[in-house]
This record gives structure tokens, C-alpha cells and sequence, in this order.
């Protein structure tokens, strides 16, 4: 603070001392030692009022102008600087008409006019701030998505619903692009005198629509319609004009995109993938919920769906029981899992 008073003071010295010289050639002072006196006096005026005044006319706007900034939120100092330099533009634009002006005020229209339009356009971004923001967002989220992947989704993998909850898990980067004629199959779905096919078709409807509402994943409509016929050709033949894979449950139709080329992921796989690893010797509870095929067998599932046949198991009907699985068999149709329980069938059925 004594450094700032001391430059206040060096400031305002020869301020004084400059101020003097201009009113002596204006004024009837004389003799020159009265001259020199008014000249000192000045200075010496100017000094103490650089020293007491520097700290009001640097350090207190400085505080000011921290605390506001403090106090305004990220949208405001944004909008205010967007809006500002706006003002600013304008203002340049008009500096060229303004020093036109006959005279003195050519020479500060100029300025006056660049700090009004600067300050003017400050404030208005502040209010529209929000405006502002989204309007930059609008402008910017093309660009952002421009460089992200895209991947197609067929008519079966809408209906299927876990693209949902895989994408709301984060696990799907990609855009998800709706063909038009996906929708319209959809569409025609809803509208079947088959109740169950009604009850698909809006179930897909449904989903896109929470899904889009949640931003779980970038949803997007496209409206090219390929030369092709059926829903399946359209699809592969869209899928290689963009460069996309096609995401879908219909295993046919993801033989046929690979064969032409078109990359193509299945859900159902991804569920494989994702399934628990059993080993033989492993031991686990399962609940025993019915008959196997052979006497004597009972049927439990795991959480994914799994099937366990466990030997012996119906005498454990309807109770948990305690197994070793013995072996796992990987079939057409999925997995299976061979078990031998170890709990007493009484326990098992005090345990339930």
C-alpha cells in the first residue's frame, strides 16, 4: 500500500507542476517568485492528493470489480464477454463515420461510442445469457457429433428394449440412428388388430421416446430412404452408404449385412458375453423350480436365464439347494449347467 501512495504521489507531482504552467499563461500572476510559489503549491497539492486518493482509485474499483466477479455466475461472465465483444465490433465499425464529426467531438464520438455499445452489449449478455449459451451450443453440437460414429438400429432391437439400458449405461458411444422406415414399421406395428404385435410396436414407440427424453444416447432420425425393397434391404443398403454397423436381434438379417459387407452387432451376443463364468466344482444356491426330463431331475435358473439341471434335485421342489456343478454344456440353444446338490432335502425346504 506505501509503494501504491508513493506512485500516487510521483504521479501527481508533476501533474501539478504541468496544471501550474498551463494557469500562469492564462493569469496576471507576477512577480516570478509568486509564479514559482503558485507552480510549488500546485504540485505539492497534487502529491497529497495522489498519495491520499491513489488507493481509492486503484485498490477499492479493483476490489470492487473482483467481488462482482465472484459473485457473478460462469453464465453471466460469458454472456457478458460475448456480448460485450459484440458492442465492441460495432462500435469499431462505427469509428470510421463517427471521426467525421466536425471538430473536437470527431475525435471522441469515436471512443464514446465504442465504450456505450461495449458497456450496452455487455449488459444485454448477461440477461439473454441463457439465449446465448444455448444458441452456442445449437451451433456447436453439429460440429461435436460431426466426428462421432453412427450405428442403425432395426425394428427388433427397438422392440427388444435393452439397447436402453445399455446405452444409459454408458456402453454405447455411437449415435443411434432411426431410419424413417424403421419408425413406419413401428408405426404400422402400434396400429395391427394383432394384439400382440400391437403391444411390440408401441413398446418400441414407447422406448425411443424415454429414451430421447432421458439423453441416455444421441438418438437420430434419418430420413434417407434407399432404393431397395423391405425394411431389411433398406437398412444394409443405408448401413453402407453411411459407413455404419447395424445393431440388431434378427439373426438372418445380420448373416445377410455381413455377408454384403455392412458390419453387424447382435445384442443377444453381447448378453452372452456378459453372462457369469461357471466352472465345474463351483458351488452355488439355486432355487429348484420345477421337474427336469429325465426322473428325478429338478430345473433351477440363474439370474441371466440360465438353465441348471440338478441330479436328484425334485426332491428339493420349490426350496433352495445347495450344488456342485459337475458340467457345463454350451448348445445351440444357449448354456446349461449340470449340477449335484449337497444340502439335506429337509433343510433345503426349512431354509424356503
Amino acid at each position: 500500500m506505501g509503494l501504491l501512495r508513493l506512485a500516487g504521489a510521483l504521479v501527481g507531482w508533476p501533474f501539478g507542476f504541468a496544471l501550474g504552467a498551463e494557469l500562469l499563461q492564462i493569469s496576471q500572476v507576477s512577480p516570478l517568485s509568486n509564479q514559482v510559489l503558485v507552480m510549488f503549491l500546485l504540485a505539492a497539492m497534487f502529491a497529497i492528493l495522489g498519495w491520499l486518493g491513489a488507493p481509492y482509485v486503484t485498490v477499492a474499483p479493483a476490489r470492487f470489480v473482483l467481488r462482482r466477479i465472484h459473485a457473478a455466475s460462469a453464465g453471466d461472465l460469458v454472456g457478458g464477454a460475448v456480448g460485450g465483444g459484440v458492442g465492441l465490433l460495432l462500435g469499431l465499425l462505427l469509428a470510421f463515420p463517427l471521426a467525421l464529426l466536425p471538430e473536437e467531438l470527431g475525435q471522441f464520438a469515436p471512443i464514446a461510442g465504442a465504450a456505450f455499445l461495449g458497456g450496452f452489449g455487455a449488459a444485454a449478455g448477461i440477461v439473454k445469457r441463457r439465449e446465448i449459451l444455448a444458441l452456442v451450443r445449437e451451433v456447436r453440437a453439429p460440429q461435436a457429433q460431426a466426428g462421432k460414429r453412427r450405428i442403425l438400429l432395426d425394428t427388433s432391437v427397438i422392440i427388444d428394449g435393452r439397447v436402453a439400458d445399455v446405452a444409459r449405461a454408458g456402453f454405447l458411444s455411437e449415435i443411434l440412428v432411426v431410419p424413417r422406415f424403421v419408425l413406419n414399421e413401428l408405426q404400422h406395428y402400434a396400429d395391427s388388430s394383432d394384439v400382440l404385435r400391437r403391444e411390440r410396436g408401441r413398446r418400441g414407440l414407447e422406448l425411443l421416446a424415454r429414451m430421447q427424453k432421458e439423453g441416455g444416447a444421441a438418438i437420430e432420425v434419418s430420413e434417407i430412404d434407399p432404393p431397395a425393397t423391405g425394411a431389411d434391404a433398406k437398412l444394409i443398403a443405408l448401413a453402407r452408404s453411411l459407413g455404419a454397423p447395424v445393431l440388431s436381434n434378427d439373426y438372418g438379417l445380420n448373416r445377410v449385412a455381413e455377408i454384403q459387407g455392412v458390419t453387424a452387432r447382435n445384442m443377444n451376443d453381447l448378453a452372452k458375453a456378459m453372462r457369469p463364468v461357471v466352472l465345474p466344482g463351483e458351488e452355488m444356491t439355486i432355487r429348484v423350480m420345477q421337474e427336469g426330463k429325465e426322473p428325478g431331475q429338478g430345473v433351477g435358473y440363474l439370474e441371466d436365464g440360465t438353465m441348471i439341471v440338478v441330479e436328484g434335485g425334485v426332491r428339493f421342489m420349490g426350496g433352495d439347494a445347495r450344488v456342485t456343478v459337475m458340467r457345463v454344456l454350451q448348445t445351440v440353444a444357449g448354456r446349461m449347467i449340470f449340477a449335484q446338490p449337497q444340502d439335506d432335502p429337509a433343510q433345503a425346504r426349512r431354509a424356503g
